[in-house]
């Protein structure tokens, strides 16, 4: 297992140790949660899910990658405006 360093602010980090106290787990568990919880995937899993979602729409290659640049173009110019 990795280990890493990071820096929060004093406030952070105390409400990080009261909430893991809290719910009986340990700072790296909530952390981990986090991470999860914000869409952080390895590779692989990322991989599996696209699989899975192209699977399951019953689009194509070429199809499922033109909506998904079309949905990209979408969100980007909404978030611009």
């Amino acid at each position: 297992m990795a280990r890493m360093t990071i820096t929060l602010s004093d406030d952070l980090h105390r409400a990080l140790k009261e909430t893991a106290a809290r719910r009986g787990i340990t700072l790296g568990e909530i952390i981990e949660s986090s991470l999860r919880a914000y869409g952080v995937k390895t590779e692989e899993s990322a991989a599996e899910l696209v699989a899975r979602a192209r699977s399951r729409s019953g689009l194509d290659e070429a199809e499922a990658l033109d909506l998904a640049v079309r949905e990209t173009r979408s969100h980007r110019r909404s978030r611009t405006r």
